[in-house]
């Protein structure tokens, strides 16, 4: 049975072998990849992406950054599509094949049938004397000098460095497309990454009421609507405009410095002129104006009018956070 040092140092020695592999890439790379990188750009069809084994899980990940970034992509197993899905290729589709051995009976049967139908072909690969190789109009040396696993068998070094040279193509594809961030907004509408994009401030104060009281309001008045509002927090207003905030930090300092409190109003306890913001700008801009002022809550406001309330609690359950 290893010991807790021994396991750390074999998990260290394995990020250190794949680091090393993938910083070999650079020196495997040729024009070849400027070629493919044009031949996608040209293309009026897809990029079909096919594998088998690990290979195949890798492609599916290279897929799902292509869509993502602006380039329409989609997987076809190699071994579904010797069985019917090769109808998936249609003529002006880029396929890429990926194959570490480049010579599996599933490559070999798929490849002629991909050359039969006019597809320009790319190969994934890290044996350059491979059929694949031999066959396609553009390489992707992705050769490595050894496996991770303790047995030279396992595919983990090999794949690491075929997803590494995906991103590498998605990268220089998304820079030749000048693919902004705004785009990417359009295929990632849900979770952390989408709010980020796209996610206002408005969007996320929707859920919650605004506390408020009137300037001459006096101080149990204040509690209850702080409570009530559930927001730590009440709003002080006049005439409808926003004249400033309650916390509940502020009452805390209140009640240390004074004894005899029954006499005092809004007004006397407020913070007057709070800092404020639009409510059409990114929740993400924000999360840096809370970090910026060293505040709790956001207020939104247009023409000193209030609009919505939130708390610093609402941006950590957004993920923002």
């Amino acid at each position: 049975m290893l010991n807790l040092t021994q396991i750390l140092q074999i998990a260290k020695d394995t990020l250190l072998l794949e680091s090393q592999s993938l910083l070999s890439l650079t020196e495997k790379l040729t024009p070849s990849f400027a070629e493919i990188t044009m031949a996608i750009l040209e293309s009026k069809g897809r990029v079909v992406v096919t594998g088998i084994g690990k290979s195949a899980i890798i492609g599916q990940k290279i897929v799902a950054t292509f869509n993502s970034t602006g380039t329409p992509s989609l997987f076809m197993h190699a071994a579904d599509a010797i069985h019917g899905d090769l109808g998936m290729v249609q003529r002006d589709d880029v396929v890429i094949c990926i194959s570490k051995s480049g010579n599996s009976p599933e490559i070999q049967a798929l490849v002629p049938l991909i050359l039969k139908g006019g597809n320009k072909l790319v190969g994934i690969t890290g044996n350059l004397n491979s059929y694949l190789a031999e066959h396609s109009h553009y390489i992707l040396d992705t050769t490595v000098s050894k496996e991770a696993c303790p047995n030279n068998l396992a595919p983990t070094t090999s794949t690491t460095a075929q997803m590494a040279m995906g991103d590498a193509l998605a990268v220089a594809l998304i820079k030749c497309r000048d693919f902004q961030s705004q785009d990417f907004a359009k295929y990632h509408p849900g979770g952390a990454l989408g709010k980020r994009l796209y996610l206002t401030l408005a969007d996320v104060a929707k859920q919650n009421t605004i506390p408020q009281v009137a300037i001459d309001a006096k101080l149990p008045e204040c509690i209850v609507a702080m409570t009530k509002g559930r927001m730590g927090a009440v709003l002080v207003i006049e005439n409808k405009g926003l004249k400033g905030i309650i916390t509940d930090g502020d009452l805390r300092r209140m009640l240390a410095k004074h004894s005899n409190i029954g006499d005092f109003n809004a007004e006397m306890i407020m913070t007057p002129n709070p800092k404020t913001k639009k409510p059409g700008v990114l929740a993400t801009e924000g999360v840096a104006f809370i970090k910026e002022h060293k505040i709790n809550h956001i207020i939104l406001a247009e023409d000193g009018a209030p609009l919505g309330v939130i708390h610093i609690q609402d941006l950590i359950k957004e993920g923002l956070i």
